[in-house]
C-alpha cells in the first residue's frame, strides 16, 4: 500500500512540476508590454539641481572621441517616421509577416528604444553625479542623432527632442561610412574620411563616421533593382549608395565596446589610474574597459569566413559568423514597398530581418509605462504590438544562447553549460546582467531534499548559497582611487568611478584563447585577477558539480537570466541625485520594476533526470 501511494504521491508531485514548467515557459513567452501610466508619477524632471560632481574638473574634452563630431552634419538625419512610406505596413500585399519590414523590425527592438531606456536615464543621473560632463560620453551611444545635433551640451538628455529619442534610428546606420578605405566602398566614402579630422583607427565608444549630406547606403543595389533611386528624389535625399561595410561585424563594434576615456592602464602602478584633465584621450586599447563584446566576438571562431555551424540564429543561413548574422538573421521576404506598391520590390532569399534582437526581453515591457515615453505607445498601438513582438524575439534569442547537460551518479550530479553565443555569455553592460543554475532535487516522497540559486519573484532576491554558480562580471574601485575620490573602495556599479574588474566568469566562445581575451580587456577574472586558469583556451562551456545529501528520485535544473537585478535597481534608485524625488529616473525606474516583475528571470533552458520514470504510470 505504502509503495501504490508513494507511486501515486510522486507521479501527482512530477505533475505538478511539470505543469509549472509549462506555466513558467507559457508566462515567459507571453511577456506583454502595455501602454498605461505608473501611479504617482507626474511627468516632470526631479526638481532641484544636482549636486557637485565627485569628479568635478572634468571637461566636455575629456570625453571627446574620434570621427564625426557634433555640429558637422549639413543634410538633417530624417526621423525614422519618414521611413514608414516604404518601408512598413506592405508585408499583407506579399503575405509575409510584419516583422519582416524593417521600420517594423526595429521599431520593435531595443535599439529603437535607446533614447527611451529607463534604465539608461537612471544610470545617465548617476553618471553626471560622479563626473562632470559624463552624460557627453553615454549620449553619444543611446541618442546619436541628438548628438551629431548638438543637443548634448546639456549632459542629462533633456534638450533631446521626441525624434532624438529614437535612438539608434535608420539613417543614424544607413548614412555610418567604413574608417577603413576600401576599394569596394563607395566613391563618396573618401570624401567623407578626407574631412574627417580624427580618424577612427578601433571601433567603439560610439566613434561614429556618418556622412554629413543625406546619402543613404545599405548592402543591396537597390537602384539596379528597381530601376530607379527610391530616396533621390522622392525622399529629398542624395544618390543611394551600395555599402558592403553594412553587413560587417565591424559596424556593430562601433557602439559594442565601450571603454572609460578617464581612466588608462598605468603600467609602474599596474592599476587604471585617472587622466589629466581636460586633455582628451582616444586609445581605447588603453582605457578601462567597460564592455567588450565587440572584441569578444572578433576573438572568436564565429569571425571566420566560414563561421559556426547554428542554424538556430541564421534564418536561412546555417552557419553564422557575423553580427549580423545572428542579430539580422536573413529571412525570404520584401523589404520596401515605395509608398505602399510593393509590385517592383525584389523578393530575397537574404533579407536581413532588421529586429537586432539581443538578450533584453524586460526593459521594452515598462517603457510603455513610463510618464514621459508612453505617449509614443499610446498613440500608436502599431508601435506597442512591435514592442511585444521584440520582446518575443529577445525571449527566443536568450533560449537558443546555451545548452544544458546533465547526469546524476548516485549523489553526484553533474551539469555543464554550453555557450552557442557568439560572445561571452552573458555578455554586454554588465550592471544588472547575470545568468545562473538553480537545482533543485527532490526524494521519492515528494520531499525538496536540495536546492541551489532559488529565487525569491515576490522580493527579486536569489538565494546566494554555498553552491550557487552565478555568470556574471563584478568591477570596483581600488583602494588608491576611492582614498583619491574620498568615496568607499571596493565592489561598485559607478561606472564612470570603477577602475577594477573584480570577478568575471561569464563562459568565452568557441575559439577563445585567454592570451587574446587577456590583450583585449576581455580576460576571465577571479579575486581582482586575470585567471588563465578558469576556462582553459578553446573551452566555450563551464561544468559544475553538485553533491547532492541523499539519491535523489527527481531534479530539475534551469539555465535562467536576468536583465536588472534587485542589487543594481536598488543602487540607481538610491544613489540617484535626485533621491527621495518621486519624479527622479531612479525612483520611477525602480516602481516600474516593482510593478512589473521585478525583471523575472527567463528559463533559458531546462533539463529533468527523473520524470521519465513518471512518466509510462502517467500515459496509462
Amino acid at each position: 500500500m505504502r509503495k501504490i501511494l508513494i507511486i501515486f504521491f510522486s507521479t501527482s508531485l512530477t505533475l505538478l512540476i511539470i505543469a509549472a514548467l509549462f506555466t513558467t515557459l507559457k508566462h515567459i513567452s507571453t511577456l506583454t508590454a502595455q501602454a498605461a501610466l505608473p501611479p504617482h508619477h507626474p511627468s516632470l524632471s526631479p526638481n532641484g539641481p544636482a549636486p557637485t560632481p565627485i569628479l568635478s574638473t572634468t571637461t566636455m574634452l575629456d570625453f571627446f572621441q574620434p570621427g564625426t563630431q557634433p555640429l558637422h552634419i549639413t543634410d538633417t538625419i530624417d526621423s525614422p517616421e519618414q521611413c514608414v512610406g516604404c518601408h512598413a505596413n506592405y508585408s499583407s500585399q506579399v503575405s509575409q509577416p510584419a516583422e519582416y519590414e524593417p521600420w517594423t523590425g526595429w521599431a520593435g527592438s531595443m535599439m529603437a528604444q535607446s533614447g527611451r531606456d529607463p534604465v539608461f536615464y537612471a544610470a545617465l543621473d548617476i553618471a553626471n553625479a560622479d563626473a562632470a560632463f559624463a552624460g557627453e560620453f553615454c549620449l553619444r551611444c543611446h541618442l546619436p542623432r541628438g548628438w551629431l545635433n548638438g543637443r548634448s551640451a546639456t549632459t542629462d538628455g533633456s534638450t533631446m527632442t521626441a525624434v532624438d529619442q529614437e535612438g539608434v534610428q535608420c539613417e543614424v546606420c544607413h548614412r555610418m561610412v567604413d574608417p577603413v578605405t576600401n576599394d569596394e566602398n563607395p566613391d563618396r566614402d573618401l570624401t567623407v574620411l578626407a574631412a574627417i579630422t580624427s580618424p577612427v583607427t578601433i571601433p567603439g565608444n560610439a566613434n561614429l563616421i556618418v556622412d554629413t549630406a543625406d546619402y543613404r547606403r545599405g548592402p543591396f543595389d537597390v537602384v539596379t533593382d528597381i530601376g530607379f533611386d527610391p530616396h533621390n528624389p522622392a525622399a529629398a535625399a542624395q544618390d543611394t549608395l551600395v555599402s558592403p561595410y553594412h553587413q560587417d561585424a565591424t559596424l556593430c563594434g562601433s557602439c559594442h565596446d565601450i571603454s572609460n576615456p578617464l581612466l588608462t592602464w598605468d603600467e609602474p602602478s599596474q592599476s587604471y589610474i585617472l587622466n589629466d584633465v581636460n586633455q582628451p584621450f582616444t586609445d581605447t586599447t588603453a582605457m578601462f574597459p567597460v564592455e567588450r563584446t565587440y572584441s569578444e566576438w572578433q576573438l572568436s571562431d564565429f569571425n571566420t569566413p566560414q563561421g559556426v555551424a547554428l542554424p538556430q540564429f541564421g534564418g536561412n543561413k546555417s552557419s553564422v559568423s557575423t553580427c549580423q548574422d545572428c542579430h539580422m538573421r536573413d529571412v525570404t521576404g520584401v523589404g520596401a514597398a515605395f509608398f505602399g506598391n510593393a509590385t517592383n520590390s525584389p523578393v530575397r532569399d537574404n533579407l536581413p530581418l532588421h529586429d537586432l534582437t539581443g538578450a533584453n526581453n524586460w526593459v521594452p515591457q515598462i517603457i510603455p509605462q513610463h510618464p514621459v515615453f508612453s505617449a509614443t505607445f499610446t498613440a500608436n498601438p502599431d508601435r506597442l504590438e512591435a514592442l511585444n513582438a521584440g520582446i518575443d524575439r529577445a525571449t527566443a534569442m536568450l533560449q537558443n544562447a546555451a545548452e544544458l547537460n546533465v547526469s546524476l551518479t548516485g549523489t553526484q550530479l553533474m551539469v555543464t553549460v554550453t555557450n552557442n553565443s557568439g560572445h561571452k555569455l552573458p555578455t554586454g553592460y554588465i550592471e544588472g546582467r547575470r545568468m545562473w543554475l538553480q537545482v533543485e532535487a527532490y526524494d521519492a516522497d515528494g520531499l525538496l531534499i536540495y536546492s541551489s540559486g532559488a529565487y525569491n519573484a515576490a522580493t527579486g532576491v536569489l538565494t546566494e548559497d554555498v553552491d550557487l554558480q552565478l555568470y556574471e562580471a563584478k568591477h570596483g574601485i581600488s583602494t588608491d582611487l576611492a582614498a583619491q575620490l574620498g568615496v568607499p573602495a571596493g565592489e561598485s556599479f559607478h561606472f564612470m568611478l570603477n577602475n577594477e574588474i573584480l570577478r568575471d566568469n561569464r563562459i568565452p566562445p568557441r575559439g577563445y584563447t585567454f592570451a587574446a581575451f587577456a590583450a583585449s580587456g576581455a580576460a576571465p577574472y577571479t579575486n581582482g585577477s586575470p585567471d588563465p586558469t578558469r576556462y582553459a583556451d578553446g573551452q566555450y562551456w563551464d561544468t559544475v558539480s553538485y553533491t547532492l545529501p541523499a539519491e535523489p528520485d527527481l531534479v530539475i535544473v534551469r539555465l535562467l537570466h536576468q536583465v536588472a537585478s534587485q542589487e543594481y535597481v536598488e543602487f540607481l534608485r538610491d544613489e540617484s541625485p535626485f533621491f527621495g524625488d518621486l519624479s527622479s529616473n531612479g525612483q520611477i525606474l525602480h516602481d516600474l520594476w516593482v510593478g512589473n516583475g521585478r525583471s523575472q528571470p527567463t528559463v533559458m533552458v531546462q533539463r529533468a533526470i527523473g520524470l521519465e520514470t513518471y512518466l509510462p504510470f502517467v500515459q496509462r
